[in-house]
């Protein structure tokens, strides 16, 4: 395997994590001569440009580059314009890689030309027990349905994978990261790969840690943004680009809409009561099977609720936004990682 590989990060005040996810690149068992890295930093008000100068001058593969407009889609673009390998790696500064993930992500793409992608699954690393519990939920198939490289529950063919490793091809094939999301990009690219009839690969023996948020405030900020730039991608490509986006969408349309119906028949606060009654069983009995103690099963529940309200609230913001008053967007650098 000789093929050369480019690794780009996108950061911003992320002096927390930066050195362990560049230390983890050089870790690597593939040879590090065919390995660049393009941290594609959003003017960090921190120590992250710092640090990862730090490693520049040790290491002459890893390159800081200046992203001036902040958000996450410019810094990828930023890197792939400036790279010139055979295989592109999006990177998260939160995320520590196993030593031979680039390996196998060669390996993967070198046996089968139809594939275009490939990414492996996530292992989560906790900051305190609140950030457990939130991880716990994240990789369950009640919490975040059928993502499978959160769940480990599926090896093959995906719709999309976390950071994933591209044929450098692809991107002239189907273009670059859309420059108007804040989120969802490299979503809405693997749907534009897809559709244009390439295949994305999710393997089990390709591995990374990645640091989960550790408060339920920034669990909620960053699943609401998720919802919320779906419905932009659903309206970009005019379709629903998966099925389980609308669940958290129905969940919150019948929390706080459904009661208006005891206005015309107050017998219906028994199908409402039960159906409440229905997901809270469910929701405890799924936090009870992930826990290691009792104590973690509130948490964990509550990080269900989290998740399904937070998307849910976006999506519906996101529809009234985009779909009912078209309004533009606004790029926003206080609403980016």
């Amino acid at each position: 395997m000789n093929k050369t590989v480019s690794i780009i990060i996108p950061s911003r005040n992320e002096e927390q994590y930066i050195a362990r996810c560049l230390q983890s690149i050089l870790n690597q068992d593939y040879p590090q001569h065919l390995i660049e890295v393009f941290v594609c930093d959003g003017i960090s008000k921190d120590r992250t440009a710092e640090i990862i100068n730090d490693f520049s001058a040790k290491k002459s593969n890893i390159q800081l580059l200046i992203n001036s407009n902040r958000t996450t889609p410019f810094a990828l673009n930023l890197g792939i314009n400036k790279s010139s390998s055979d295989i592109i790696l999006i990177l998260g500064a939160h995320a520590e890689l196993f030593p031979d993930y680039v390996s196998k992500c060669v390996q993967i793409l070198s046996s089968n030309d139809q594939i275009q992608c490939t990414g492996g699954i996530l292992e989560n690393t906790y900051e305190n027990n609140t950030s457990e519990a939130i991880g716990m939920a994240m990789s369950s198939t009640f919490g975040v349905g059928n993502a499978h490289f959160r769940t480990g529950t599926k090896e093959g063919f995906v719709d999309t994978v976390a950071f994933g490793a591209y044929k450098r091809e692809i991107f002239q094939a189907i273009g670059l990261f859309n420059e108007e999301l804040v989120r969802n990009q490299d979503d809405e690219f693997n749907y534009r790969l897809t559709k244009a009839g390439y295949k994305i690969f999710l393997s089990k023996n390709i591995r990374s840690k990645y640091y989960v948020r550790s408060g339920f405030a920034k669990l909620f900020n960053q699943y609401y943004q998720y919802g919320y730039w779906k419905v932009y991608i659903n309206k970009l490509h005019k379709t629903i680009t998966t099925l389980r986006q609308l669940v958290p969408l129905f969940f919150v349309l019948f929390l706080f809409l459904f009661p208006l119906s005891l206005l015309i028949d107050k017998r219906f606060i028994i199908i409402y009561m039960g159906l409440i009654t229905l997901y809270i069983v469910s929701a405890i009995a799924n936090a009870s099977v992930l826990s290691k103690k009792l104590s973690q099963v509130p948490k964990i529940f509550f990080a269900f609720i989290v998740l399904h309200i937070s998307y849910g609230a976006g999506y519906l913001k996101g529809l009234i936004d985009f779909m009912l008053l078209r309004i533009k967007i606004k790029k926003d650098e206080t609403i980016t990682r």
